[in-house]
């Protein structure tokens, strides 16, 4: 290693162009190659593949090489930077990131000064050596499935830019599937890390609530922290440096007691009980989604030793409860002065959701809790029962970039969230779940087999991702899409966007209106 302007070994960084986050942290860590180096060709990634994507909304090269200098300091020293020496990362735009602004996706935050500190989630990733590197897109509040917004315009899936890469996270989902940085944070108030996850052929973790801490307030709880990774020991290895208690968190859980990064490998789950369910007893799916993702669950049960237990699931549909719980958040993201003296700023369909909840009234909200309470019982029953819930992640494969969800599936008309009908049971009943590669369609697009489990069993849900890993393992990177891109300029959002990147230094945070094109 020859100090913070050194690469490190010749061919180093070329060869870990599409490394997983633990080869590159590794390779950094044995002084293989510098975290300088790495993030440079980060940059230069950014700069080459983004313009046609617009996954990042935000980039900082000043900031992101100071990061990288003090992890190659710190290892000339002789210490340890953590496990995520030198990994550059994306960083959701709605989560605290010191240097950027945060900017929620909204017209309504932008002209915000930089944040000064970082969220609890991002200063446990630097802490361990992680170097942001910018800023990626989401739509307004994160309110939807697909990524769009009138602050940065369209956000386009690597896989085929026609196509959008999911939402809320889909910046972080598209910098991550074309191979721009090997991780991304994102949150999960709804579905916002695995509908972005199966959309664009990643592992996206949504975590028990509580396992990783979060700072502010929330009503619903539904939101928690994580990443899109490319592999479940990235996965895995982001929850042991995240994870654990924090006293401005009061819903946060002690330490978890394992490793995950070695329950992947080790956890016994022969002779566990589970259930597929197509459908959940309510949802409309795609013909091919659902064979594919049955085969993929089929093939988990047989590789992993489960035992199937014959149980029919009929829930009702969440999207209601959902919607209604996460209501008061949204009046979080108003500051003083913002309402309604600055609605015209807003997108419509966020704007609509402000309208109809600002005359709620504790008696309304009570209901809320109420139906929540319900599926909450009814999702306990189905996990006395069984120990896993497998499904597919989605209903539908990626659908058009500008949006909106379909309104018609396998010939059925739905409403707009039941494109993404299987995630918001997980963040209402506070249940792991993750959402890994099942396969593709037959216009070549991914599609995410989602494993649920028992609160607070990470371990169980990732410990049966890497084993869908290691016995049909896919893709780490979208294949290029240049090709099919033909004269894209960045798109229309829901109103004048202002373009993006370009150096700048803007940044973003989480939430949800009540009426959403899907759950974000």
């Amino acid at each position: 290693m020859t100090g913070s302007g050194g690469g490190g070994r010749p061919g180093a960084v070329a060869a870990l162009a599409d490394a997983s986050a633990v080869e590159s942290a590794e390779a950094v860590r044995r002084r293989e190659v510098t975290a300088r180096a790495l993030t440079e060709a980060a940059l230069a990634r950014i700069a080459e593949r983004d313009g046609e994507l617009g996954a990042f909304v935000a980039v900082d090269a000043e900031l992101a090489l100071r990061a990288a200098d003090a992890v190659d300091a710190t290892i000339a020293a002789g210490g340890d930077p953590g496990p995520l020496a030198g990994v550059p990362i994306g960083v959701k735009e709605l989560d605290r990131c010191a240097g950027f602004v945060t900017t929620e996706g909204s017209r309504l935050r932008q002209g915000d000064p930089p944040a000064t500190d970082d969220s609890i989630h991002i200063a446990r990733l630097r802490a361990v050596g992680a170097v942001p590197v910018g800023m990626t897109a989401s739509p307004e509040f994160g309110t939807v499935a697909y990524t769009r917004s009138s602050a940065w315009g369209v956000t386009r899936n690597p896989w085929d830019p026609s196509r959008t890469p999911g939402g809320s996270s889909g910046g972080s989902a598209a910098a991550v599937a074309a191979g721009m940085v090997p991780l991304a944070t994102g949150g999960d108030g709804g579905g916002s890390i695995r509908i972005p996850a199966s959309f664009s052929g990643l592992v996206g973790h949504k975590v028990s609530y509580g396992r990783i801490p979060v700072q502010g307030a929330s009503t619903s709880q539904t939101a928690v922290p994580g990443v899109l990774a490319t592999t479940v020991a990235d996965a895995a290895r982001h929850l042991d440096v995240a994870c654990g208690p924090d006293d401005r968190d009061r819903t946060s859980l002690p330490a978890p007691g394992v490793t995950y990064e070695r329950a992947i490998e080790e956890l016994s789950v022969g002779g566990l009980r589970v259930a597929w369910s197509a459908d959940l007893g309510f949802a409309r799916v795609d013909p091919e989604v659902r064979v594919l993702t049955e085969v993929a669950a089929s093939a988990l049960i047989a590789d992993a030793g489960l035992c199937v237990v014959d149980l029919t699931v009929e829930l009702g549909d969440p999207t209601e409860a959902w919607l209604r719980a996460g209501a008061i958040d949204m009046w979080l993201h108003m500051e003083p002065g913002d309402w309604p003296d600055r609605a015209e700023l807003l997108v419509p369909s966020v704007r609509r959701g402000y309208e109809q909840t600002e005359g709620w009234t504790l008696p309304r909200y009570a209901d809320v809790l109420r139906a929540r309470t319900r599926l909450e019982a009814a999702v306990a029953a189905i996990f006395e029962r069984v120990d896993v819930l497998l499904t597919p992640a989605t209903a539908v494969t990626a659908f058009a970039a500008e949006g909106p969800p379909p309104s018609a599936i396998d010939g059925h008309a739905v409403h707009p969230a039941m494109a993404v009908p299987f995630t918001m049971i997980a963040n209402l009943c506070w249940n792991p779940a993750v959402s890994v590669p099942a396969g593709t369609d037959s216009g070549g697009l991914p599609i995410g087999l989602q494993i649920m489990g028992p609160r607070h069993r990470d371990d169980i849900v990732l410990r049966l991702a890497r084993i869908v890993e290691q016995q049909r393992p896919w893709p780490r990177r979208a294949p290029a899409s240049s090709s099919r891109l033909e004269g894209r300029g960045d798109g229309p959002g829901d109103g004048p966007g202002d373009g993006r990147r370009a150096g700048r230094r803007d940044g973003r945070r989480d939430g949800r209106p009540d009426v959403v094109e899907g759950a974000g």
